[in-house]
């Protein structure tokens, strides 16, 4: 009797708990279908992250609210679209390729060629330069020496000799009295010599050691390897092939000038058209004196 009434009051039991139970997991399937359900650990996580806001700072939207405002906006929208106008949309125009920002290797890009640019420029130039020395001034060119009274003054300031650094040259009196024998031996240089005057290269013929001059012999003594020459530029002793070489040179109206961009080949050896020896000791070669 009493098991019999057990059963009959626990039976209702059941059944309710039974309802209350599917109700709870439609009503709960219901609420995840529209705004989705959090994990427990989650659940977990945000209860522990609350952080305190300040009064006059909204506090930031749970995600459960953003959720629900999402639902409720694919089911109804809050907002209508706006309505296109009746003006012709604008055709599209590609941006200018040089108005938008430049990367960083398209600057090393432009900086390499621009430099190469440069060089290999600066190098051309050159070229012209030592091709055609004559569109510039100095050696190379048509170097103006001044008046003919001026230049002996400077032979005789400089002790017979005259150097002038923009043509690389030296300028010597040519004696009148040599000129027969100039003529059988010179012909490039010749008008420049029946002026009176010499105009010497001042690189040896040897090694091209520049050559300077000796106030006490009167001659031309190079200093690297022994070489001599007279005043006029012709070999007297040392490893010197032949004699100094020259420019052309040439008088007109009083005024001397000197054509440094044609170098006329020296006279070989044992020409000696002046018959000029050494005047004093040597300044190389300790003094001894040499004749041909």
């Amino acid at each position: 009797m009493q098991t019999t009434t057990a059963l009959l009051i626990a039976l209702p039991a059941l059944i309710v708990l039974a309802g209350v139970l599917l109700l709870a997991s439609a009503r709960r399937r219901d609420t995840g279908e529209a705004i989705g359900a959090l994990a427990r650990e989650t659940r977990q996580r945000d209860r522990g992250a609350v952080a305190l806001a300040d009064a006059d700072v909204a506090a930031p939207a749970t995600g459960r609210e953003v959720e629900r405002a999402a639902v409720l906006e694919r089911r109804e929208a809050s907002r209508a679209l706006a309505p296109v106008g009746a003006a012709a949309p604008v055709a599209w125009v590609p941006p200018d390729p040089e108005a938008l920002d430049v990367s960083r290797r398209q600057v090393l890009n432009r900086g390499i060629v621009t430099f190469f640019s440069l060089g290999l420029a600066g190098f051309g130039a050159s070229v012209l330069a030592f091709l055609w020395p004559q569109l510039g001034v100095g050696f190379g060119s048509v170097v103006n020496v001044g008046s003919t009274s001026s230049l002996d003054t400077k032979i005789a300031e400089g002790g017979g000799f005259a150097y002038y650094p923009e043509g690389r040259m030296w300028v010597t009196k040519y004696p009148a009295a040599a000129l027969p024998a100039a003529r059988r031996v010179y012909k490039q240089e010749l008008p420049g010599m029946e002026a009176g005057y010499t105009a010497l290269y001042q690189k040896c013929v040897h090694l091209g050691c520049r050559v300077p001059q000796c106030l006490t012999s009167q001659w031309f003594e190079c200093q690297c390897h022994g070489s001599q020459y007279n005043r006029n530029g012709e070999k007297k002793g040392g490893p010197a092939p032949r004699g100094l070489d020259r420019f052309p040179l040439s008088v007109a109206s009083g005024n001397v000038s000197v054509n440094t961009g044609i170098i006329i080949i020296g006279p070989p050896i044992g020409t000696n058209t002046t018959g000029q020896e050494a005047e004093g000791p040597h300044c190389v070669g300790g003094g001894e004196k040499h004749s041909q």
